[in-house]
């Protein structure tokens, strides 16, 4: 495996890493170490290792069990903060800014590290960790363990005690991130028992399967960036009614009236932001990651960056989504429209997930990515997302990152499973938390490079 970029002219390393040097000083929160670490920083190294962990993790994901859609996130999240932290301290550590973890690894001064080795260490240690507290199949684990030993196999011109050194490095920092994300109180808010308000307007379990709710308890997990919510929550939703006048009326029957004449474009549109099954929500914005760090050749600091980034705000956006919706526990349009409306043979055109309705969490959680995603790489230009290829769906063509958040949430009506208000509702939530969670970690510089 190519372990480093074509070398520059060695009279200008010198110049070039103090450019790199200089660049890095707009980073808050970077990690402090004496010694100086005599190897090339991770801008010198490709992205080809985060690319095949992500690969694998958007299948070991979705078929891990035990974890609904939105779930996803976390996983994604916490591996994505292991990769960003076990590469060169050249770049800014977010030591300090992540909610609750302290104590992470440092590396050793006067001392070198491959960074993409450590990169490999700390996946291949954060998913066997993961997998095994989620029971998993033994399938799983022999595939990380596989993947592990394969990439680190093409280390095999370098140093032995380099390798070995970040190997330690990689997983040490992977057992402490893994340490901290057990004390972000998902195991226990999501055994709760809940029992669901009853009156006029308020969410029921809906048909063809009536599944209990979905993350009732999930606003009580633990943001990993404090304050990723400030001033996101949407006001009420539209008042209920079931007047044939009123404005809730309305909203519903424009959803019902639509859902009669759906052209293939519309449909298309519909299934290609499902996502389950397939590759989970969180998972399809991995795999625009994936393809936004292959089509822009980011380099391993930059792809590491945005792994994480994009992560955070998935998860963080989840939360803020699903502490809103069990506060007015809105029913869904399938309830609607077969009570009120009449036609009580109804079904939405994708299966109505079981949650309430206000807001939609695609989305939030789709503009919460979408703001990370633009403050990394601005507007790449035209981006094709080829997610679904492998299933035969027509990709979809986008002008900007925050085009495509725009574009899951509205196929969420098309979908009738979200009336117009609430996607639009969640579009501004998503934003907000993203745009948060970019100036806390930033502290308002720049993420573009």
């Amino acid at each position: 495996m190519t372990q480093f970029l074509p070398k520059p002219p060695a009279r200008s390393i010198k110049n070039i890493l103090l450019f790199l040097i200089v660049a890095t000083v707009g980073f808050t929160g970077c990690r402090k170490e004496p010694g100086f670490h005599n190897e090339l920083p991770a801008a010198f190294y490709p992205s080809d290792v985060i690319d095949k962990w992500m690969t694998l993790e958007i299948r070991l994901y979705t078929n891990a069990t035990g974890i609904f859609n939105g779930g996803f996130a976390r996983p994604f999240a916490y591996s994505g903060i292991c990769a960003y932290e076990s590469i060169d301290p050249g770049l800014a550590s977010w030591k300090g800014k992540l909610n609750g973890l302290e104590g992470l690894p440092e590396t050793k001064s006067f001392r070198k590290y491959n960074w993409s080795a450590s990169v490999n260490a700390t996946l291949g240690e954060f998913n066997r960790l993961f997998f095994t507290s989620a029971n998993s199949k033994a399938v799983d684990i022999a595939a990380i363990d596989s993947l592990e030993n394969a990439i680190n196999a093409g280390f095999n011109q370098v140093n032995s005690d380099i390798l070995d050194r970040s190997n330690v490095f990689g997983k040490a920092i992977a057992d402490a991130v893994f340490a901290w994300s057990q004390t972000d109180h998902y195991n226990e808010n999501n055994v709760l028992l809940y029992t669901p308000p009853v009156g006029p307007g308020l969410w029921e379990a809906t048909p063809p399967g009536f599944a209990k709710p979905q993350g009732p308890f999930w606003s009580n997990d633990r943001p990993i960036i404090a304050g990723s919510d400030e001033n996101a929550q949407p006001g009420t939703p539209t008042p209920y009614s079931e007047d044939p006048g009123s404005a809730f009326y309305k909203m519903v029957n424009d959803l019902y009236s639509a859902s009669k004449t759906l052209t293939v474009d519309q449909q298309n549109w519909a299934l290609f932001w499902r996502d389950i099954p397939g590759v989970t929500t969180p998972g399809h914005w991995m795999s625009i990651v994936q393809q936004v760090i292959r089509q822009t050749h980011s380099h391993l600091d930059k792809a590491a960056l945005a792994y994480a980034l994009v992560g955070i705000s998935l998860n963080d956006g989840v939360i803020s989504v699903f502490k809103t919706k069990y506060v007015y526990n809105l029913l869904r349009p399938i309830t609607y429209i077969r009570k009120v409306i009449g036609d009580t043979a109804w079904l939405s055109f994708l299966t109505t997930p079981a949650h309430p309705e206000y807001p939609s969490a695609h989305s939030t959680v789709s503009a919460a990515a979408s703001e990370a995603l633009t403050a990394i790489y601005g507007n790449i230009g035209p981006f094709t997302d080829h997610t679904w290829d492998y299933l035969g769906f027509p990709p979809r063509t986008f002008n900007s990152f925050r085009d495509i958040g725009t574009d899951a949430g509205n196929s969420r009506f098309y979908a009738g499973i979200h009336y117009q208000p609430s996607i639009d509702d969640g579009l501004k939530q998503g934003r907000t938390v993203g745009k948060n969670i970019v100036k806390i970690l930033k502290s308002g510089s720049d993420f573009k490079k």
